[in-house]
């Protein structure tokens, strides 16, 4: 008897071990949806509020160079371009070089480092062409275009002594964003709902782990490896049985369940 009471205590745990029945745990999250409602709301509340009181936009402005042929062709050969593509790469890493970064913060009255700056500032090439992105981030719009316009006036002034090569052509300057290039709400948002579903999800799946609870004959079959017999309902009795008489004549109790 008391080896038949520390399997039935014991095998619930190792059952809920082995495996996992992924019909009732989606049963248990249909059953619980309040919850899982909850959470993904809770998730998209909060990272919109995040968003919106507690991240400050940033604004992006840019301004683009073309890096003039070297060639006294007209035509514009595949030899023009490589070498103009192989220009474009050394530009993007000269323009951050510290002596044009600090010299841009003195002359614009610029409250950062060098460090801080040069992360402020991206620089990119166009596939398969000649043309050089000048991309700077700030919290000011004015500011992002101000820096912008000034590496672009330090690529045409500086650059080419520097490098002996042709002056670039400024393409386009910057102008001031009107709109801001992060943070997005709507990723935010997204990103705050999966975030607050996963979390309660994964709640309900340790709570449902845990619950080593045998309420059905399935249970039952599982954790001592016997079918039951029958399955006797748990409930108030028919209105018969309860004005039924005993042998001696007295009322049959009422009761609450049959076991």
């Amino acid at each position: 008897m008391e080896q038949n009471r520390t399997q039935l205590a014991e095998s619930p745990a190792r059952y809920g071990q082995d495996e996992i029945d992924l019909s009732a745990l989606f049963s248990y999250y249909l059953s619980r949806w309040y919850f899982v409602l909850a959470g993904l709301l809770a998730g998209v509340l909060i990272a919109g509020a995040v968003t919106y009181f507690l991240i400050v936009p940033k604004y992006t402005a840019t301004s683009k160079l073309y890096m003039v042929s070297n060639s006294s062709d007209s035509i514009v050969n595949l030899s023009d371009l490589n070498i103009g593509t192989s220009l474009s790469n050394d530009y993007k890493e000269l323009l951050k070089v510290r002596p044009i970064l600090e010299e841009i913060a003195e002359e614009e009255g610029l409250p950062y480092t060098y460090e801080q700056l040069s992360g402020m500032v991206s620089i990119s090439t166009i596939a398969n062409t000649r043309i050089l992105v000048i991309s700077v981030t700030s919290k000011s719009p004015k500011e992002a275009q101000t820096i912008a316009n000034a590496l672009a006036d330090k690529a045409v002034e500086k650059i080419p002594a520097l490098m002996d090569t042709a002056r670039p052509n400024i393409a386009e300057r910057a102008i001031v964003p009107t709109s801001k290039s992060s943070p997005s709400m709507r990723r935010n948002v997204l990103i705050g709902g999966l975030v607050g579903l996963v979390a309660v999800l994964a709640i309900l799946t340790i709570i449902f782990l845990m619950d080593d609870t045998v309420t059905t004959s399935e249970d039952v079959e599982k954790v001592l490896g016997i079918l039951p017999m029958t399955v006797i309902p748990e409930g108030d009795l028919p209105e018969s049985w309860k004005n039924a008489e005993n042998p001696d004549g007295s009322k049959k109790s009422r009761r609450k369940k049959v076991v």
